[in-house]
């Protein structure tokens, strides 16, 4: 398999897009592949596209480390955006993102967010037959990433670098390094980065990815909202002195500075690949990965105990259950708030309208309702079932706030939106005071 030489690049997002056309030296882009749609491109990426700027799609909700086999669906979806975008891969994570459903026979729930998978043998080898079904899914190469972890998970049986050698030799994926994540693992879990670096296959290295976070109360968070620290930037110089990087690229979900800023952090990430590369041997690295031995699929029995333990987890984290034996209570409830946190933020994102309604009694209102129901669908869903719930309770107390929260779900709740129009209202109020008769 040849690697791809990819080069410079940043995270592609609308808030940003006019000033990543116009940023000097961007070879690349890398867009969440759920937020664009194939026959409804951005003008924006199309005419990066026209000017020979390559675009990667990243998916964020495959879910490929889950106990369940990959959603044909979510599959399909990222292999229409790999087409549409002509890209010469795509880009995953080894991640857990939902638990429950068949395999435990218990209702299915939503982590909105990326949550670790145990380093296991039981969760190695339903990862690797995953990841088996994705490529076999997918019309160009996949490759995985190492994501951030505020929690371990007790009796781990290998160090990161064993599972993503094992991984790679298994599958011959390829491997999206974070070293910002290698960073956020150093302060949350003790790792230590230089010998994840000296575990990693990096033969199989596909691009890194350099990103911002910060630290309270001892626990460091991977925002993608900050400015790139120097600790994250010396792990990239110590990987490319290791390693000639096939593509670097920065990352920024919100709180985006101005462009002349982002322009320093991507001179800053070059200047510690330039540091690397001139303490690197003079010996060529490796091209490519070995073909991949052959994988056994996982049997039920291994799918079956890494369902339970992962809804276990999971339900602990969004459902108030109990948090299962071993694990740190303390960080346990940290990634519950970052969790509830950031559906939040999402909800408020995908339904504006309820900040301005609910005013500041939205986010205390809707992180109560957060930590006894977990998300069972989409953001969108969320939504409507955080507002059902309030209408359910008679509130807001604000007779004005509840009766415009209450049109607001009736607009959603129906096949189609409901009409303004005065004649339609009219027949509305006629059949309810015909239905209260």
């Amino acid at each position: 398999m040849t690697t791809v030489r990819l080069g410079t690049g940043i995270g592609w997002r609308p808030e940003i897009a006019d000033a990543v056309e116009a940023m000097p030296g961007i070879d690349w882009v890398e867009v969440v592949a759920e937020n664009v749609c194939p026959g409804h491109l951005p003008d924006s990426l199309l005419r990066l596209r026209e000017r020979g700027v390559t675009v990667v799609p990243h998916g964020v909700s495959l879910g490929l480390g889950g106990a369940e086999r990959p959603d044909e669906g979510r599959l399909t979806a990222l292999a229409e955006r790999a087409a549409a975008l002509g890209s010469p891969l795509v880009t995953e994570h080894i991640a857990f993102v939902r638990a429950g459903g068949p395999l435990t026979a218990t209702p299915g729930v939503e982590a909105g967010h990326l949550l670790p998978v145990p380093r296991t043998r039981d969760a190695l080898a339903v990862l690797c037959e995953n990841v088996r079904i994705a490529q076999d899914a997918l019309p160009v190469p996949l490759a995985v990433e190492n994501i951030a972890a505020l929690f371990s998970w007790p009796r781990e049986e290998m160090t990161e670098g064993q599972f993503l050698y094992e991984l790679a030799d298994r599958t011959g994926v390829r491997l999206l390094i974070d070293v910002a994540n290698l960073h956020t693992n150093h302060v949350n879990r003790g790792e230590d980065p230089a010998e994840a670096l000296a575990g990693l296959p990096l033969e199989a290295l596909a691009y890194v990815h350099v990103a911002g976070g910060f630290e309270r109360d001892g626990v460091w968070h991977d925002s993608h909202a900050h400015p790139v620290p120097r600790p994250v930037l010396d792990i990239l110089t110590g990987l490319a002195s290791r390693v000639s990087p096939p593509g670097v690229l920065l990352e920024r979900d919100e709180n985006f500075p101005p462009p002349a800023e982002l322009e320093r952090e991507l001179d800053a990430i070059r200047g510690a690949v330039e540091a690397g590369a001139r303490s690197r041997s003079e010996a060529p690295a490796a091209e490519g990965v070995r073909e991949p031995a052959p994988v056994e699929a996982a049997d039920g029995s291994a799918r079956e105990r890494l369902a339970l333990a992962q809804t276990a987890v999971l339900s602990a984290l969004v459902a108030g259950t109990p948090v299962p034996e071993g694990f740190d209570r303390t960080r346990m409830r940290v990634q519950a708030r970052a969790l509830a946190a950031k559906r939040a933020d999402v909800v408020a994102r995908v339904a504006p309208e309820l900040p301005v309604i609910l005013g500041d009694g939205y986010r205390p209102a809707f992180l109560a309702y957060a930590q006894t129901r977990p998300m069972t669908g989409g953001y969108r869903h969320d939504a409507m079932a955080f507002v059902e719930r309030l209408l359910s309770a008679g509130r807001p107390e604000d007779t004005r706030a509840r009766r415009e929260l209450r049109a607001w779900w009736l607009d959603r709740s129906g096949p189609r939106p409901r009409s303004h129009r005065p004649v339609v209202r009219l027949a509305r109020a006629t059949r309810r005071a015909l239905l209260r008769r």
